[in-house]
């Protein structure tokens, strides 16, 4: 018996890194998994055929956060695939990007999460769980200087909390329950990459400063233990970075 039997999660922007991951750990679990994606279909594809392999099940749905119909189709496709939603997974995110408009940042990282809450809400079982996805870089954005090339999306992922919190009452009147995982930064992804790039150096100092950076299988692994642990909805749950609590007391 897994933790997850019988169970559908949806994990937000899981066709690479450190999405891919919890899906993969979700569905080992025994839950029926969602991946998704925003155009990237093979990487999708891929990591659905490796849940599948490993005798899971899952199934991989385009869709972009950012608009009404791509929060629709993501909560519609779990329960036409799999009959229920009983996890979402907000671990989409971005800002960093070349060529995007100026307010993506805000748009993805605060409005598209909390209009994937509101489209899954209405499916949602008693009992369920949603786990935000965040850095210190951001939880502690009010009390803790970051990068300035990591700001913008550093308070929009912020504001992207503070706007999920505040639907805290209506999720508890439902029975949902909502965690924040809050990690430092994380070797391999795409956003250290990026600060890599504009600020050279950035991860190795970040490294030396924490003393020790989590990959990936790593974080991801602690991403997945929220959704089932026994904690309070609100709870926020801080990965590595030891040093910010320091810093913001």
């Amino acid at each position: 018996m897994g933790l997850l039997d019988n169970k559908t999660a949806i994990v937000t922007g899981s066709s690479r890194g450190i999405g891919a991951e919890v899906a993969k750990i979700l569905a080992g679990e025994g839950a029926a998994v969602v991946v998704n994606y925003r155009q990237k279909a093979p990487r999708a594809n891929k990591v659905v055929g490796e849940i599948q392999a490993a005798g899971g099940r899952a199934v991989a749905v385009g869709a972009d956060l950012t608009t009404a119909d791509g929060v629709h189709a993501l909560a519609s496709a779990a329960m036409e695939q799999f009959g229920s939603l009983d996890v979402l997974v907000l671990n989409a995110s971005g800002g960093m990007e070349s060529g995007m408009e100026e307010d993506y940042a805000l748009k993805l990282n605060r409005d598209a999460q909390v209009s994937m809450l509101n489209a899954a809400v209405p499916v949602m079982q008693e009992g369920s769980r949603v786990v935000f996805v965040t850095s210190h870089q951001a939880h502690f954005v009010e009390t803790v200087p970051t990068m300035p090339e990591y700001e913008p999306v550093a308070r929009s992922k912020r504001a992207g909390e503070d706007a999920l919190r505040e639907l805290m009452p209506r999720l508890s009147q439902k029975g949902i329950s909502l965690v924040v995982v809050s990690g430092d930064m994380i070797e391999g992804t795409v956003t250290a990459t990026l600060l890599d790039r504009s600020n050279p150096g950035a991860i190795e100092a970040r490294r030396a400063e924490a003393g020790k950076l989590y990959s990936v299988e790593e974080f991801a692994a602690e991403v997945a233990k929220m959704v089932t642990a026994d904690v309070e909805s609100g709870h926020t749950e801080y990965v590595g970075g030891a040093d910010y609590f320091g810093k913001s007391a």
